[in-house]
């Protein structure tokens, strides 16, 4: 299990990373736009990456190349709340393919999939940190190379631990 202890430590098997929460620390209730990172334990369901970008990518979680297409719908009003869809849509929504590199890797999460909830958060992700290691929206973010090399070793029902902030 990949373990989160706020602020700044990301732990798996014997090694420990340094990574970044969101902008406002992290909550036990996650309400979407609060700049939280939501507090619990989620399975990693998908990894999306920029293949034009990042090479050498190994998981045995699903894996699927980002497409200038691919988004993640975070409009709670939308019936496409929290999910993968195809862009062009009229809902509010994150585009998976950015110029930035903090998509290149992105691992979706299962937080507020089973069922989903409006306003209880969406698009809560693993995702590569920016270079000046920026507090997220709310989700987690880890140097490039420790995402790839937690990835390369977690099995198909791995999980994050997010402990809350107390």
């Amino acid at each position: 299990m990949i373990t989160v202890t706020p602020p700044t430590t990301l732990t798996w098997n014997d090694n420990i990373f340094n990574c970044v929460l969101g902008w406002n620390g992290v909550t036990s209730d996650k309400w979407e736009g609060d700049g939280c990172t939501p507090a619990g334990t989620y399975r990693l369901r998908k990894v999306f990456y920029r293949k034009d970008r990042v090479t050498g990518l190994k998981s045995t979680l699903p894996i699927h190349p980002i497409r200038t297409s691919d988004g993640w719908c975070d409009d709670p009003e939308h019936s496409f709340y929290n999910t993968f869809v195809q862009l062009p849509i009229e809902a509010s929504h994150e585009k998976l393919w950015r110029e930035d590199p903090c998509y290149d890797i992105v691992v979706a999460l299962g937080q507020n999939d089973a069922p989903i909830v409006p306003y209880r958060g969406s698009a809560i992700f693993i995702h590569v940190a920016a270079a000046d290691h920026r507090p997220t929206k709310g989700c987690v973010a880890l140097d490039l190379q420790a995402l790839k090399t937690i990835l390369a070793g977690c099995g198909p029902k791995e999980s994050i631990h997010i402990r809350s902030a107390n």
